[in-house]
């Protein structure tokens, strides 16, 4: 009886977890493409929604039909904000120097703007549509507060800087 024996099993054995652990975690690549195929579809509807939320803005609607249309835009940007947080939750954490924190900076960006974008709905949906005037004086300031907000939840990607990152953004299709 020999007693290395058992404990060269168990170092095997917690070297295989370890290995294997590690080994679930999705290369640079698929990481990136799983990154860029959630944000895609959210970019191109937070586009559409601005686009539609500047010509409420511009166009001659009662401040009813504006507070309604309004409104929906950005409970629309904040679902979408959803759908592409879980998206990149869904990616998991990319196998590179610090992807815990990489993949945290990314969801926490978009839960920043989810959160952004439903505070402005909230906002406008307290605003009194009389008088117009005072109405669309506050909707500025929704948008203002919303803009502040926005910058705040943006990511700081030079916290983030992965090599091996950068390149699989450059590279892959899903991200073009």
């Amino acid at each position: 009886m020999r007693p290395a024996r058992p404990l060269s099993v168990m170092l095997l054995f917690a070297l295989v977890l370890s290995a294997a652990a590690c080994s679930g975690a999705p290369g640079p690549r698929a990481w990136a493409a799983s990154v860029c195929t959630a944000l895609t579809p959210w970019r191109t509807e937070i586009g559409s929604l601005t686009s539609r939320a500047q010509q409420q803005i511009t166009v001659n609607t009662t401040p009813g039909q504006a507070k309604e249309n309004l409104g929906r835009l950005f409970a629309g940007a904040q679902d979408a904000s959803e759908k592409a947080r879980a998206g990149v939750v869904k990616a998991g954490v990319p196998d590179v120097q610090n992807g815990k924190q990489i993949a945290d900076g990314f969801t926490g960006a978009l839960a920043g703007l989810r959160d952004a974008y439903g505070r402005a709905a909230t906002g406008i949906e307290a605003l009194a549509t009389a008088p117009a005037k005072a109405f669309y004086a506050q909707v500025a300031k929704v948008v203002d507060q919303l803009n502040t907000d926005y910058k705040a939840s943006s990511l700081d990607t030079t916290k983030l800087n992965s090599p091996e990152l950068k390149q699989a953004f450059d590279e892959v299709p899903e991200c073009r």
